[in-house]
Formats: C-alpha cells, sequence, structure tokens
C-alpha cells in the first residue's frame, strides 16, 4: 500500500492537501502477512461473533442445535451400523459404541460445519469484498472460528456420556488439542480452495454439501479404521491421505482408554494437511486480487 497527496484547487495549486491511499496486489514471496492479520485483528473477532449470533438468531433451539446434530447422528449410527450391520462388536477395547461414534462425530462437526461456512464466506459477504478492503483471509478464518463454539458446548456433552459409562481418560488426553488444532487447521485448508474456487465457479456451493457427506463415511466414524487394517497395514497407512482418518482416531484415543493409536496414519494426514494448506494459501493469494471483480 502506498500513499500519495492530492491538491486540489479552482485556480491552480492550492494549500489544501488530501491524503489518500493506493491498494496494490502484494509482491513479495509471503503466503501470510502476519503483521496485516494483526492490524485487522479486531475484526477478525467482529465477523466471527457475528457469524456465531446469525447462526442461532431467530431459532427456537439456540445453542442446543451444537448438541443435537451429533446426538441424532450417533442415535443413526447406533441403530444401523452398531446393531443391524454389527459394527458394534468390532471396537477395540470394549468401548460402548454410542460413545466410541459421539466422540469421532466432534471433530467431525467442528471440520464440517467449518468448511461449509468457510467455503461460502466469500460469496456471503461480497458486499464487504468489494466496497472495502480488508485482508480477506479473514472472511474464511473467521468462519473456522466460530464452529469452534459448536465444538465446545458439544464436548461437554460428551464429558457427561463419559461419566455415564464410566470412561476416565487417560494420559494421552494431552494430547487432544494437537488433534482439535488438525481438525482446525484441515477446515481452513480446504476452505481456502472451496472459497477461492466459489468465487469464480458458483456451482462450487452444490458440490461442498455433496463433498462433505462423502468424505464422512470415507472416514472412521461409524466404524473403526482397523476394519481397513484387516485388510492391509499399507493400506491402513495410506488411509491417512483422508487427513480427518487421523484426526479422528487420534480423537478417540486421546480420550476413550482402550482405542488404539492412530500409528503412521497420523504421519501421512499431518504431511497431507500441510501441503493443503500451503497449497490453498498459495491459491488464496495469487486469486484474491479478483475477488472484488469477480465476485
Amino acid at each position: 500500500m502506498r500513499s500519495q497527496t492530492a491538491v486540489t484547487g479552482s485556480s491552480g495549486p492550492t494549500n489544501t492537501a488530501t491524503p489518500f491511499a493506493v491498494v496494490e496486489p502484494g509482491s513479495d514471496w509471503r503466503l501470510i502477512d502476519f503483521a496485516e492479520l494483526r492490524r485487522f485483528r479486531q475484526l477478525l473477532w467482529i465477523l466471527a461473533q457475528r457469524d456465531i449470533k446469525i447462526r442461532y438468531k431467530q431459532t427456537v433451539l439456540g445453542a442446543a442445535w451444537a448438541v443435537l446434530q451429533p446426538l441424532l447422528m450417533m442415535l443413526v449410527f447406533t441403530i444401523f451400523f452398531g446393531n443391524l450391520a454389527g459394527v458394534s462388536g468390532r471396537i477395540e477395547g470394549g468401548i460402548p459404541y454410542p460413545l466410541y461414534t459421539f466422540c469421532a462425530l466432534l471433530p467431525w462437526q467442528l471440520f464440517a460445519n467449518s468448511l461449509n461456512n468457510a467455503g461460502h464466506s466469500l460469496v456471503n459477504n461480497q458486499n464487504l469484498v468489494t466496497k472495502v478492503y480488508f485482508p480477506r483471509l479473514i472472511l474464511p478464518l473467521s468462519a473456522v472460528i466460530a464452529g469452534v463454539v459448536d465444538f465446545a458446548i458439544a464436548f461437554g456433552v460428551l464429558l457427561v456420556i463419559m461419566l455415564f459409562y464410566g470412561v476416565v481418560p487417560g494420559v494421552a488426553i494431552l494430547t487432544l488439542p494437537l488433534f482439535v488444532a488438525i481438525a482446525f487447521v484441515t477446515a481452513f485448508a480446504a476452505g481456502l480452495w472451496l472459497s477461492a474456487l466459489n468465487v469464480q465457479y458458483r456451482d462450487v456451493r452444490y458440490v461442498i454439501p455433496f463433498l462433505t457427506q462423502f468424505w464422512m463415511f470415507a472416514s472412521p466414524i461409524a466404524y473403526p479404521s482397523s476394519l481397513v487394517r484387516e485388510k492391509s497395514e499399507l493400506l491402513h497407512t495410506l488411509y491417512g491421505l483422508n487427513p480427518m482418518a487421523g484426526v479422528v482416531d487420534g480423537f478417540r484415543w486421546a480420550l476413550l482408554d482402550g482405542a488404539e493409536p492412530p500409528g503412521p496414519m497420523l504421519w501421512v494426514s499431518l504431511a497431507v494437511v500441510a501441503l493443503m494448506l500451503i497449497g490453498g494459501l498459495a491459491y488464496f493469494r495469487r486469486m484474491e486480487s479478483e475477488f472484488a471483480d469477480v465476485v
């Protein structure tokens, strides 16, 4: 950004000067301008708070939706996968199947809701994008931050369910923030791609719900990833190409004593998340100068 001074007058130059700023696309190699994000941190929190308020405004149940969604999914999985398909008998450590699935649904809900909100963040805020300057990266980032509130509410219910079944976490619970962070970064990385693509191609908004649904069944939520290991240890490691597979297994391992650790699959998931984030930031930064013209 550079500043210039315009001098105006009816008969020639005068002493009245009007400063103005010219905003130009950045030309450096940085994928994230942390200094600029810091200057706009107040806007980041304002947008995140606005997204939270809009989500529950004029709703009957309010924040209870954050709990109702995973509870209903747990019920459906328990009936169809746990009982009818017999998956409950394949759970390691004798962990109750309802608890096993609800524990997996929490990081998944954080990821899915954040991904959906981030993917639509630029299009839904086109009035801001076209009228004022601010780092566009704030929009998908604030959408992902807003999803943490739902996760925190549902996590309290998970603790109650664990108490009901008498499940006490071990020392592995210290790693829980790591898996929450990976889910957060995965949603942000995928949201960068989808939000930028959604500006260029509006049919992306129809792809996001399908992608989320497909991604859920490709993740070990209703079933243990050990079913994949039974086919091949190599296949189980490659299963980590789905980053949420490592997150879900790691989340269970951190909270449920007796759950299997994610193993090498987690390292594959971390590598995939890193590539997704770097690529998403590069693509987002490349398209950022065109958002106001296209959106």
